[in-house]
């Protein structure tokens, strides 16, 4: 089953080999609301991190070759549900994103899309389990033999490919910036994973990117208040192109009882 490097909850370092979690980081990020509301955390320490992990290795296979990757909507307004929906309404005909087990892959599906982005985020490390890969479609896998996590490969690929409208996740101001360069108007970038981020990078991110999610990142959010469509009163997503607004609009339209709740951040915001 290989080793498999990601930042979890509160943006803790974990290491996972051969389905057993054997290394946990401090983590930087105390507090998450969503987390609080779907499971009750009120202070993410190291052994909630590890708990958590466990958790998800025993209930959806994270990291094992019993790997379940389809799944429903979980979050209102979370990447992998604006990706999905955005597949199921013609608005993408394809996402590249990342999968512990498989790396950089293609995805038509929107439960797929979901199941995937949905259950892991921050994956930094990965290594090959076939029947990821396999349950993924081994065409649709930027290097089914390594698992190499290579946004910027995955969106050529795509292209290559013949896909028209590309949805890509990233996590990298430079990567946005590539790919934007690359594929112009084709590809709808979504940042992820900017808990951290450096201010010039963010900047960066509003330059290139059409959705930015804030995570737990105090400077997403002072860019983006005031200035971009904004959803969400706990962990915010940015429209910051007319194409992400659209995608924002489009699923708004799907939650019509969708109602801003009381500002509640992550905490430390970093």
């Amino acid at each position: 089953m290989g080793r498999h490097v990601m930042e979890a909850l509160g943006k803790a370092r974990v290491v996972i080999e051969d389905g057993q979690v054997v290394e946990v980081g401090e983590p930087e990020v105390t507090y998450c609301p969503l987390f609080f509301k779907h499971r009750g955390i009120e202070r993410i320490t190291k052994e909630i991190v590890r708990e958590n992990m466990e958790f998800r290795i025993r209930d959806f296979g994270m990291c094992t070759p019993e790997r379940r990757l389809r799944m429903k909507d979980f979050l209102s307004f979370g990447v992998s549900e604006l990706m999905g929906m955005a597949l199921s309404k013609g608005l993408l005909d394809c996402v590249v994103i990342v999968c512990e087990g498989a790396g950089t892959v293609l995805v038509t599906d929107p439960t797929l899309a979901q199941g995937i982005g949905g259950r892991v985020s921050g994956i930094m490390e990965t290594s090959p389990i076939e029947e990821i890969i396999d349950g993924i479609g081994r065409d649709m896998v930027l290097d089914p033999k390594t698992a190499k996590i290579d946004q910027v490969a995955g969106a050529l690929m795509a292209k290559q490919m013949g896909f028209d409208r590309i949805g890509i996740s990233i996590a990298s101001a430079e990567d946005a910036q590539v790919i934007r360069n690359m594929l112009g108007e084709r590809a709808v970038i979504f940042a992820v994973h900017t808990t951290g981020l450096k201010e010039k990078d963010v900047a960066a991110l509003f330059k290139n990117a059409d959705i930015i999610t804030a995570c737990a990142s105090k400077y997403v959010r002072q860019t983006g208040d005031g200035n971009c469509r904004r959803v969400g009163s706990k962990v915010p997503i940015y429209a910051v192109s007319d194409e992400g607004e659209a995608i924002l609009e489009a699923r708004l339209s799907q939650m019509k009882d969708f109602k801003e709740g009381t500002e509640d951040p992550p905490r430390p915001l970093i």
